[in-house]
């Protein structure tokens, strides 16, 4: 579901089960305050998954660039839940939430896990440069909580552990039929083709 203030009360086993991944994985996960999270609750941007009142899984979406950019950001479940399609459910929903909120923003990902990489691929993220990504510092000072800062700054924000993925909504827009086909297609059919 779409996170709200009721939901503050699990932000602390949030942010110990986003530090637990980050130990075992061994890869960057930018760590977050307890404020921030629920900052994102509060202004339904954030998406969270129980299990009765158990913690199951949570996500976050922010707007960069003025709102062009939107990230899907900090998916996470809670161990006892893992292999039970909990995160694909969380990303198809913070998904459709950017798309709803934004519908004209690009929407983008940095990750290092396979998982991840896959659900976007499925939602029709490709992978990009980071170039391709959102220019706005503030998002990028992000990334200064990670354990690889070290090689996004080395490389000057070229490369680093995490594969940018974009999905761009004008690729996914229909077709444009140009008005004279479509007079066209009104005079051989002799009907009224709305397009």
């Amino acid at each position: 579901m779409v996170a709200d203030r009721i939901h503050e009360q699990y932000i602390d086993t949030i942010l110990e089960t986003m530090s637990e991944a980050a130990k075992v994985r061994g890869t960057g996960i930018v760590r977050r305050s307890h404020d921030y999270i629920a900052t994102k609750m509060r202004e339904a941007k954030a998406v969270i998954a129980l299990h009765g009142d158990r913690f199951a899984g949570f996500s976050y979406i922010e707007t960069w660039g003025n709102k062009e950019y939107v990230t899907t950001s900090g998916l996470i479940v809670h161990p006892d839940f893992r292999g039970q399609g909990v995160a694909k459910r969380i990303k198809d929903m913070t998904f459709t939430l950017a798309r709803i909120r934004w519908p004209k923003a690009k929407i983008f990902s940095l990750t290092s896990g396979a998982a991840v990489m896959l659900m976007n691929t499925q939602l029709g993220y490709k992978p990009v440069t980071f170039a391709d990504l959102t220019d706005d510092e503030a998002f990028w000072r992000g990334c200064d909580g990670c354990v690889n800062v070290d090689i996004l700054k080395r490389t000057n924000r070229r490369y680093c552990i995490c594969t940018g993925m974009l999905f761009d909504p004008a690729e996914h827009y229909p077709a444009k039929i140009p008005e004279e086909v479509i007079k066209r297609i009104r005079e051989i059919d002799g009907t009224n083709v709305k397009v």
